[in-house]
């Protein structure tokens, strides 16, 4: 507390004490005052006296009172305004406000006048010993591996103190380990919790359960205390090699179990966890063909032994392996990482295998030309059972489907059933079936590639079928066409072809032949006199021989054009017909021209026929058939009774009264008798029938010319029944013209020629 001396002015507000107080009675003027009073924080019920304020105006019974203002007036202090005391009236907590300020006046107690400046004090509460030690950040887990050292730091505890860490001890702490002794210990200063006992295995106990308490006061007597848990776990070290339940384990395996397949498994346990206790398998002893492997299952962690190759029971019988299991990991210093070793004995079961085929793939050849039951070749298979049993083969049709091979089932011969042709297939691939007689069931199969050689059995032949074309003014020497030759065999030294002129035709006066180095020979013209008028084709029988043994040969014919050309040697036409021809029309071009023409006459043709007869009468006037005969008339019609004005008589009879009528537009060479018409009864008029008698005797008149004439009645339209009766639409013809010289124009026009030979067969048919 601290105390400013002051002048004497008996206008100043001072705090005293309670000594203070009753001192003032003994001391002059000269006094100090208190600026800062101290309370402690706890007190009773009842009210406290903080102090006592005083001034010199209160002298000779004036009317004066005491204000108090600030921090808590009115509700935690309160003031006696006619002695100037000052009471606590709550209880106070320094961890709620440690000081409060307020401020005092001296006013008059009629008008409330300030009498004097107001004094400004404050009242420092003081801390006791009341709030215990509290862990925030509890209960506490930590973790420490395993065979750790005594005096490795676990983990390091925190507690708080609400009191005031800087007056007194309330707030100093002292850690100290009340359970999780004798494993652990507690620096009693820094609350860091430690290893305490050596050789903590986490394989005989896991976890530990500490408390820790914090008690204040520095521990001493009268403090008030705390405690929070700490739960440890030891974590794992590799600490624990892998050991083999067994040290020897015993299999059975067949001799037929495949490739890849597991024989048996082995596991070797490890205290560790996790990837401390992973371990590796491998086989150190007794494999030296390389028959197993073994692997390691990443779940169960088991050593897998698998096969890699074939057992053979009439081989080897039995196997002694020797198996070691080796930790993944290992610890800093431990040596290397832990093993374990464990014998392996494997016992080869004895199986009924399949026959075992010498190869599995065998290749055979033989010639196109070999005769039926020729041997081509052998397949051989054994039983590997130490019984031996005997074996048969077959060929599996399915491979063979047009039967050409066969196979004696005793010795495995394979021999030819039908004549083979290399130039359809090459090759023959078929499957040989090899069964134990003893047990069918066991059965193996081997792929049996036949292949069929060449022999030279067929005699080449031209490329393409040539066509040459040669100008008039074409020079000699000049080379009309290039031929080349094929053949369907296929020597082993290459094709080779001789190429000559047939024995009439060796002094040719128009055209000879030259071998060029690719195997192809050119026809070249020896003059230049060659006229379409004197002849228009040639036709040049050229041999072809091949380098076979023995050679064959086949005789093909080049037919040659004599062709108009342009300067350039462009062919223009290639018939006799076609020489009058403008130069620089092509016939072609001439036939598309008329072609049209005679469209564009045709249709104006038609058109204008219709337009006639659409303005004649539907019948032709004949008098003496008085069906044509139109009666009109302009006075009105009596109704029924008016029969005089048009005879409706006339059309009951169709036929007319001679019974046929001819034909008047053409004259008919051959007379036939006329049919009878099919009259309608006594009372009718059926006109529709007798239009469809008159189309039918029109349809079937032998007498008519090849052309129709156009008839038009007054119930034929767009939906006639009869169709049309024009000849326009038919595809018959009359004509005589015969259009093969088309196809000796050359390749532009032989299309042409071919579809007008067409019309005319099937005009004759």
């Amino acid at each position: 507390m601290r105390a400013l001396p002051f002048k004497e002015d008996t206008s100043n507000l001072f705090l005293l004490s309670k000594k203070e107080a009753v001192d003032l009675k003994r001391r002059r003027r000269g006094w100090v005052w208190n600026q800062m009073f101290v309370l402690e924080e706890f007190s009773g019920p009842d009210p406290i006296l903080v102090g006592r304020l005083h001034t010199d105006l209160d002298v000779g019974g004036r009317n004066i009172k005491y204000v108090l203002a600030g921090e808590g007036a009115g509700t935690i202090f309160a003031i006696n305004e006619l002695t100037g005391d000052i009471h606590a009236m709550k209880r106070l907590d320094r961890e709620e406000k440690a000081e409060y300020t307020l401020t005092a006046q001296v006013v008059n107690a009629d008008t409330d006048e300030p009498l004097e400046p107001p004094s400004e004090f404050i009242i420092k509460v003081q801390d006791i010993n009341d709030n215990p030690p509290q862990f925030i950040e509890g209960p506490y887990r930590a973790s420490v591996p395993e065979m750790s050292a005594v005096g490795t730091p676990v983990t390091r505890v925190t507690a708080t103190d609400a009191d005031d860490p800087v007056y007194g001890n309330s707030a100093k702490l002292i850690y100290s380990i009340l359970e999780g002794q004798p494993y652990f210990s507690v620096d009693p200063n820094s609350a860091t919790i430690k290893i305490a006992l050596h050789g903590m295995d986490r394989e005989m106990r896991e976890e530990y359960l500490v408390v820790i308490q914090a008690k204040d006061m520095g521990g001493h007597s009268g403090g008030l205390s705390g405690t929070t848990t700490v739960t440890v776990t030891l974590t794992d070290i590799n600490d624990n090699p892998p050991k083999f339940s067994k040290s020897l384990y015993e299999f059975t395996i067949p001799e037929d179990l495949p490739i890849g397949k597991m024989g048996g498994k082995v596991k070797a346990n490890d205290r560790d966890i996790g990837d401390n206790a992973k371990s590796t398998y491998n086989i150190i002893e007794g494999d030296d063909q390389g028959m197993f492997e073994i692997i390691t299952d990443s779940q169960t962690q088991e050593g897998i032994l698998r096969l890699k190759k074939p057992l053979d029971y009439e081989t080897r019988r039995a196997y002694t392996l020797k198996v070691e299991a080796t930790n993944v990991r290992s610890e800093p210093g431990s040596g290397g990482p832990f093993r374990d070793t464990a014998t392996v004995k494997i016992v080869v079961d004895d199986s009924d295998e399949p026959p075992i085929f010498s190869k599995p793939v065998y290749s055979l050849e033989v010639n196109e030309n070999a005769p039926i039951n020729t041997v081509i070749g052998m397949v051989a298979a054994r039983d590997p059972d130490s019984t031996g049993s005997q074996v048969r083969y077959f060929i599996d049709r399915h491979t063979d489907m047009e039967r050409q091979f066969n196979i004696n089932a005793d010795d495995g011969k394979i021999t030819l059933a039908k004549p083979l042709d290399r130039e359809t297939d090459m090759w023959h691939n078929i499957t040989v079936t090899a069964m134990e007689v003893r047990n069918h069931s066991q059965i193996s199969r081997a792929i049996v590639a036949i292949r069929v050689m060449d022999i030279n059995d067929n005699a080449p032949e031209f490329a393409n079928e040539y066509e040459a074309f040669l100008c008039e003014n074409g020079k000699p020497g000049q080379v009309i066409q290039t031929v080349s030759a094929v053949d369907k065999d296929d020597p082993v030294q290459g094709h080779s072809f001789n190429y000559r002129l047939v024995p009439e035709m060796l002094n040719n006066p128009n055209f000879t032949i030259k071998k060029n180095p690719d195997n192809s020979i050119s026809v070249v013209a020896k003059h230049d006199a060659f006229r379409r008028q004197k002849q228009e084709m040639y036709f040049l029988p050229i041999i072809v021989t091949d380098n076979g043994n023995p050679p064959m040969s086949s005789t093909n014919t080049l037919t040659i054009r004599v062709c108009g050309c342009s300067s350039d040697g462009t062919v223009l036409s290639c018939n006799v017909e076609a020489y009058v021809l403008p130069i620089g029309l092509s016939m072609g071009a001439l036939i598309a021209i008329l072609a049209c023409i005679i469209l564009l006459l045709v249709i104006v043709v038609l058109f204008v026929t219709l337009r006639r007869h659409k303005n004649e009468p539907l019948i032709i006037k004949d008098d003496e058939d008085v069906r044509e005969n139109i009666i009109r008339y302009d006075d009105e019609g009596g109704g029924e009774e008016d029969t005089e004005a048009f005879d409706i008589a006339t059309l009951q009879n169709p036929d007319g009264i001679n019974g046929y009528l001819p034909r008047k537009d053409i004259k008919p060479d051959l007379q036939f008798m006329p049919r009878a018409g099919q009259h309608s009864g006594p009372n009718g008029v059926d006109v529709d029938e007798f239009i469809n008698v008159r189309l039918h005797e029109a349809d079937n008149d032998p007498t008519a010319p090849p052309y129709d004439s156009i008839q038009i009645y007054g119930y034929e339209g767009r939906g006639s029944i009869a169709g049309s009766l024009s000849s326009l639409e038919t595809a018959s013809s009359d004509s005589d013209q015969n259009y093969d010289y088309l196809r000796e124009w050359g390749p532009r026009f032989r299309r042409l020629g071919e579809l007008y030979s067409v019309g005319e067969s099937d005009r004759e048919t």
